[in-house]
C-alpha cells in the first residue's frame, strides 16, 4: 500500500510564498492524474490543483494565478508552488491521485494570516 507524506506548511503572512511536497512511497505520480486537495475547518476537501499524466495543469478559480502543481520525473514526489498567499488559503492540504486512495497522508497544515 502506497504511503503518501506530506510537508512544507506553515505560517506565511498574506502575500507570501510556500511549496508544498508530497512524498510517495512508490511511483505512482508518474503514470497517474494526479492533485492536491485541501480542508478548511468545517469545510468539505476540494480539489485546488490537478494534472494529468500527460504533464497538463488544472486549477480551481481560487487558487489559478498564484498556484502550481508539478511533479519529479521518478513520480515520486509532487509539488505545489503557492503564491500570493491570502488568509482564504488557509487549511490543511492533502495530495492524492485521482481517482483518490482511500489512504490518505496526513496532511500539512497551511495558515494565512492577514
Amino acid at each position: 500500500q502506497v504511503q503518501l507524506v506530506e510537508s512544507g506548511g506553515g505560517l506565511v503572512q498574506a502575500g507570501g510564498s510556500l511549496r508544498l511536497s508530497c512524498a510517495a512511497s512508490g511511483t505512482i505520480f508518474r503514470f497517474n492524474v494526479v492533485g492536491w486537495y485541501r480542508q478548511a475547518p468545517g469545510e468539505q476537501r476540494e480539489l485546488v490543483a490537478r494534472m494529468s499524466s500527460g504533464g497538463r495543469t488544472d486549477y480551481a478559480d481560487s487558487v489559478k494565478g498564484r498556484f502550481t502543481i508539478s511533479r519529479d520525473n521518478a513520480g515520486r514526489t509532487l509539488y505545489l508552488q503557492m503564491n500570493s498567499l491570502k488568509p482564504a488559503d488557509t487549511a490543511v492540504y492533502y495530495c492524492n491521485v485521482i481517482p483518490t486512495m482511500a489512504n490518505w497522508g496526513q496532511g500539512t497544515q497551511v495558515t494565512g494570516s492577514a
